[in-house]
């Protein structure tokens, strides 16, 4: 559960912009579209290594 204590005379948006940072650090949002559907660990796997060659290539280009 987020908790965020709002002192006295403090705008309530700066009170609701602390509490959006807090959920957006939980990664609950991030974890519930990943659970939204099942992804064989093959395919999680042969993502994470297309992903890494992708950077590889960006920072080799970068370097010449």
């Amino acid at each position: 559960m987020i908790i965020v204590p709002v002192k006295d005379g403090e705008n309530i948006e700066r009170a609701l912009k602390k509490f959006k940072r807090k959920f957006e650090k939980t990664g609950a949002v991030r974890e519930m579209r990943a659970r939204k559907t099942f992804e064989k660990p093959s395919v999680k796997r042969r993502i994470a290594h297309m992903k890494a060659v992708y950077v590889q290539q960006l920072r080799l280009q970068d370097e010449q």
